[in-house]
């Protein structure tokens, strides 16, 4: 294998190491040490590949937001209504956090509540500017399209992403009484009944 992929494939198995520990042990508690040791390697070999563990905690972000940005695309480019994708766009945001629960822990656990960590180059919504755009696309298709209200953009946002997060964290917490795509269509409902024109 080519060197410079052996570096890429190494490079994200640190970030989906990282991600899972600063998932679960929190940002603040994971140490470069714990990463090394979750993977064998030693803390100088981790450096580098990342400067600091604020430079990864970024990159981790990143990695995130291109993640869920893909899913989204790929449902945006569907040939289907804007109720459709809203219903589409949920079913993978769930998908996304049964199959890879660390990557949207991270972003509930560690980047919404160390928002500290996140200000140079990551402020705002710098670190998720995929999503957004993507999310952006959702909104603005269906305005076009006379299937969705014309409102303003952060709240239409809030409207998407917060119902299918919070049902996310309430699984996660174990909170829920069935399991989470078995709310899939209640959840898009009602986000395709607050957005729809």
């Amino acid at each position: 294998m080519d060197r410079s992929l052996l570096k890429e494939k190494k490079k994200l198995e640190i970030i989906r190491t990282a991600c899972k520990l600063f998932s679960e042990k929190g940002y603040h508690n994971t140490v470069i040490p714990d990463i090394a040791n979750a993977l064998g390697m030693s803390v100088g070999n981790i450096y580098n590949y990342f400067e600091s563990k604020e430079e990864l905690a970024k990159e981790i972000m990143l990695t995130v937001s291109s993640y869920v940005a893909e899913r989204l695309r790929r449902v945006n480019q569907e040939n289907i209504s804007t109720r459709e994708k809203i219903y589409r766009f949920t079913e993978e945001f769930f998908q996304m956090a049964l199959k890879e629960p660390e990557l949207i822990n991270y972003f509930l656990r560690v980047f919404l509540v160390n928002r500290e960590i996140f200000k140079e180059g990551c402020e705002g919504f710098a670190c998720v500017a995929e999503v957004v755009t993507e999310v952006m696309i959702l909104l603005s298709d269906g305005i076009e399209r006379g299937e969705l209200r014309n409102q303003s953009f952060f709240p239409a946002f809030t409207i998407i992403m917060g119902p299918i997060g919070g049902m996310v964290f309430l699984h996660n917490e174990g909170v829920l009484e069935k399991p989470l795509m078995e709310y899939k269509d209640e959840v898009a409902y009602n986000i395709w009944n607050a957005l729809r024109a």
